[in-house]
């Protein structure tokens, strides 16, 4: 059999950074591998993001130079920016095929020569951490957000599929499964229709299975919903503190009831705050990332100090700061007062010194704990010692000597100091 060279491309969210690994696994058996950086390929697989404009230019951009770089290719382009837009897309050169739907990827799949379809991933790439669907699909309507338009089916996969397949990923080296999701947080919303609530699985179940799988490795959970950090889901991760890791993203977008009246969220900025004391007091110093969106169509001076006030009393370790932009298709884009560009570039820096101040008290809190790092890259320093880089079991960056064997492995440490953006430890 005659390989063909594969070249892959994914914009966007881990979800298609999972589902472009499942494509090229299955292309894998069917005779295709990965094409070296100065070779031309056979086939490419763009996964496109949709969630803001650029996304779908920068989609057009990827197709467009793929197909001036590898002119004799066939390009196969997938993801949210196909299904909203299919036409735009299949109108690109050398674009053969355009996927509107995830579900139809087995069929895509058995067009490329694929006879058997994986149903899970055995690998990912050359990562240290590997990403695992569990769900699909959101039935919320935030106003700023054009992804329930493009992917509304719920959808869970079978806990069996998804227990097998973490299992199959630590036999095959990875140290750390990242859950994620469309809406991880509605894991089990579909498969419990019309069974009695004591039947019903959610998110808490299935982590409770994984924690209880043989190996070395550790499961995160990605973003996550407020109202969704259940305390069943908490007693899981206090029960198994070196399985699960003590830190969760949870999305809080604004601290400001009114904001979040506008943007259509669930709840408000004190229920937010509750689920996270709740969290805090019971587990042990655990991590909490979050997403927040400045200027926001109306969003006044008080509102984003009641975001910045919110952030302080939560202490979140890490924010994510998105000033707002108006996508097409959304209730927010045609929302009135829009807020002019140098006033959000003022709110982003403001904010991003509230997460340096609240990231800096929570890295100091940590100084001499032991923590779990999944080493990533090491490089030897000026006296010839090999220094590890990695992420830490509650989401942080370290730094300590080791082999460089500990690169691709979890090691246990015990924090020296820490420093405004890492902390220093020494292998235990």
């Amino acid at each position: 059999m005659t390989e063909k060279a594969l070249k892959t491309v994914t914009l966007g969210c881990k979800v298609n950074q999972y589902e472009t690994e499942l494509v090229r696994e299955g292309l894998v058996t069917a005779g295709y591998r990965d094409a070296s950086d100065d070779e031309t390929a056979d086939l490419c697989v763009v996964n496109t993001c949709t969630v803001t404009n650029e996304g779908d230019a920068k989609s057009r951009q990827v197709i467009r130079r793929l197909a001036r770089d590898n002119p004799d290719s066939r390009i196969v382009v997938m993801g949210c920016y196909a299904t909203r837009a299919p036409e735009e897309l299949a109108a690109l050169p050398n674009v053969v095929e355009v996927v509107e739907n995830k579900r139809e990827i087995p069929d895509l799949l058995g067009r490329f020569g694929v006879i058997d379809v994986p149903s899970g991933l055995s690998t990912f790439g050359d990562r240290h951490r590997a990403y695992v669907k569990v769900q699909d699909g959101c039935l919320l309507r935030c106003t700023f957000c054009i992804i329930p338009t493009v992917r509304p089916e719920m959808y869970s996969r079978p806990a069996e599929d998804i227990v097998s397949e973490v299992a199959r990923l630590a036999d095959n080296g990875f140290r750390e499964i990242v859950l994620t999701g469309i809406h991880l947080g509605h894991f089990g919303v579909d498969l419990n229709k019309g069974k009695p609530k004591e039947e019903w699985v959610r998110l808490a179940h299935l982590v409770r299975q994984l924690a209880k799988l043989d190996g070395d490795f550790r499961v995160r959970m990605s973003s996550i919903e407020a109202t969704e950090v259940t305390r069943e889901l908490i007693d899981v991760m206090g029960e198994f503190p070196d399985r699960v890791c003590p830190h969760l993203h949870i999305s809080m977008q604004s601290g400001s009831d009114a904001v979040l009246r506008r943007m259509r969220r669930r709840w408000g900025a004190q229920r937010f705050v509750d689920r996270c004391k709740l969290l805090k007091e019971s587990l042990d110093q655990p991590a909490i990332s979050t997403d927040i969106i400045v200027g926001f169509p109306g969003e006044t001076d008080a509102e984003f100090e009641e975001t910045c006030a919110v952030s302080r009393e939560v202490g979140f370790s890490k924010i994510h700061i998105f000033p707002f932009s108006p996508r097409k298709g959304t209730p927010a884009a045609e929302m009135p007062d829009h807020i002019p560009g140098d006033v959000k570039s003022d709110r982003r820096r403001r904010l991003a010194e509230v997460e340096t101040e609240t990231r800096e008290i929570y890295f100091r809190s940590l100084v001499g704990k032991r923590l779990a790092v999944l080493g990533e890259a090491a490089e030897t320093d000026a006296a010839g010692r090999t220094i590890v880089r990695g992420t830490a079991c509650r989401y942080a960056p370290v730094s300590f000597e080791a082999p460089a064997s500990a690169v691709g492995n979890l090691t246990a440490v015990e924090v020296q100091t820490a420093e405004s953006e890492l902390l220093r430890a020494a292998a235990t």
